[in-house]
């Protein structure tokens, strides 16, 4: 059986100190990986429904091949690793604030250890999303205003419960259409959110996008009795 509780990494970032953490439940006979900044949890491989469900409904919402997706935030990379699952993905571009989160993928530190670092598919890049989707030359700086076919967004708790005040101002009809500047036509955008769906949130997609929805994610919690517990991925259609 593995240690009950390990410390596997702790850095100090912009944004305050990230640590990754191993649990053993003995409950569920398990190791459970967990991401905190300070004392607050951001992931936890215990659940991952919905992240996964993040990418699988981006690129179900499209049609082709060698698809073009952009992911804001990594994590422990299990929104990418969907991505990378479907055939027609040609290229992942993944960015991430934090350093020390890349780096994790990149010596193994993470339940994936280095599958997503060895893709040749898939690019890990550190940067500040919200600034490059603000900026005039967009997410490469090797091909100022490439565009994507797909936009997913795994940062914030919620469109409406920020991470910390980098993301300010883009949760907003001009911070939305301003994002659509590196995205193909007919492509999609994708938001993440830790709360069900809330009408208000998918209203103000409506306004920005051609089209605009949102899909419940529900999914049974085994540390609650299988509790259900109910998050949401928002979706945005461009012309």
């Amino acid at each position: 059986m593995s240690a009950l509780f390990e410390e596997l990494d702790y850095a100090p970032t912009p944004i305050g100190a990230i640590s990754l953490r191993r649990r053993h439940i003995l409950a569920l006979k398990t190791d459970v990986f967990e991401i905190l900044l300070g004392e607050e949890h951001l992931m936890s491989s215990l659940f991952t429904a919905s992240e996964v469900a993040l990418a699988d409904l981006g690129l179900a919402a499209l049609s082709g091949e060698g698809l073009d997706v952009l992911v804001g935030g990594l994590g422990l990379g299990y929104t990418a690793q969907a991505v990378l699952a479907h055939e027609d993905v040609g290229h992942l571009t993944v960015v991430d604030l934090l350093e020390p989160v890349i780096r994790w993928h990149n010596e193994g530190l993470v339940p994936m250890k280095t599958e997503l670092a060895d893709d040749p598919r898939c690019q890990l890049l550190q940067g500040d999303f919200f600034a490059l989707a603000a900026s005039d030359k967009g997410f490469d700086s090797r091909q100022p205003n490439r565009q994507f076919d797909t936009i997913l967004i795994d940062i914030d708790h919620t469109p409406e419960r920020l991470l910390h005040g980098g993301s300010k101002g883009f949760y907003t009809v001009e911070g939305y259409r301003d994002l659509q500047r590196f995205l193909k036509p007919g492509g999609v955008v994708g938001l993440w959110s830790d709360e069900a769906p809330d009408k208000a949130i998918t209203a103000l997609l409506d306004e920005a996008f051609e089209d605009a929805w949102a899909e419940p994610v529900v999914f049974e919690n085994p540390l609650q009795d299988g509790r259900e517990v109910t998050q949401a991925v928002y979706l945005g259609r461009k012309a």
